[in-house]
């Protein structure tokens, strides 16, 4: 009878260890690296929105999304800082790395001189980027930057980032990368809201209207709440257009996401 409880009691111990040892696979992690246009903003700046922000509520509870986007960053300022090295060493395989620079590395204007980043010190950054996510592998895709709103004497939507974008597709195409057109995508937006409507999507405040910008605020580059969702939008629908098996774990049903191409 001794033996038999012993027996019993480190059978039930090597069960108990099991149960930490055979622990379910983990989540997916989705990096999110890039500028303004796509990080996480504060309460206290609300109600400006990186479109990372709303994306990350449209996965099921397989994947988990680490928004490390940072504004004002370059791709080369974003090296710099050693913002990147820790991302490439957590990155598990089955990982994902989306990656949307571009605003800061055409800044030219002196005042951002920091930043700049030459063509092709952009072109070799994003390549480090998508070389080294694969040598984890993990999965890259780039995203084009997404555009400023912009419009012309006639109402034609500016075209804002020519040679960046341009750039994007480059690598993309060197390095088989998939590529999530946004600047041209948020553009077509824009113009199908027209001038007056598109203003909806971004940080526009008349003094007093908002107690966090008590003096408003006229931004044509970032994006409120309901601006930073549609841009989401577009980059789900657009992973679900390309057959990305990450497009498997967006919600289903009737919250699944689509973009109005009006504004309500």
């Amino acid at each position: 009878m001794k033996h038999r409880r012993n027996f019993i009691a480190i059978a039930c111990s090597v069960l108990v260890l099991m149960s930490f040892t055979l622990s379910p696979p983990g989540k997916i992690k989705v990096y999110l690296i890039g500028d303004s246009t796509m990080c996480l903003y504060t309460a206290k700046q609300f109600p400006i929105n990186g479109w990372g922000m709303p994306f990350a509520n449209y996965f099921d509870e397989g994947v988990t999304i680490d928004n490390r986007a940072k504004g004002g960053r370059s791709t080369r300022t974003f090296l710099a800082e050693n913002r990147w090295k820790p991302i490439a060493d957590s990155l598990n395989a089955g990982d994902y790395v989306i990656i949307q620079f571009g605003h800061n590395d055409e800044a030219k204007e002196p005042q951002f001189a920091d930043r700049y980043t030459p063509l092709p010190d952009y072109k070799a950054n994003l390549t480090k980027f998508i070389t080294e996510t694969r040598a984890k592998n993990a999965y890259p895709i780039l995203i084009t930057p997404v555009s400023r709103r912009g419009f012309d004497k006639d109402g034609k939507a500016k075209e804002t980032h020519v040679e960046y974008s341009k750039a994007v597709f480059e690598v993309g195409a060197q390095l088989n990368v998939p590529v999530i057109d946004l600047d041209k995508m948020s553009r077509d937006y824009y113009q199908q809201l027209g001038p007056d409507k598109a203003k909806l999507l971004f940080m526009e405040l008349d003094s007093a209207e908002h107690p966090n910008y008590p003096l408003g605020r006229h931004d044509g580059t970032h994006f409120n709440e309901f601006g930073a969702r549609k841009m989401a939008e577009i980059v789900l629908n657009e992973l679900k257009a390309q057959h990305n098996p990450l497009a498997d774990h967006i919600v289903k049903g009737a919250n699944a996401p689509t973009v109005n191409p009006q504004a309500k």
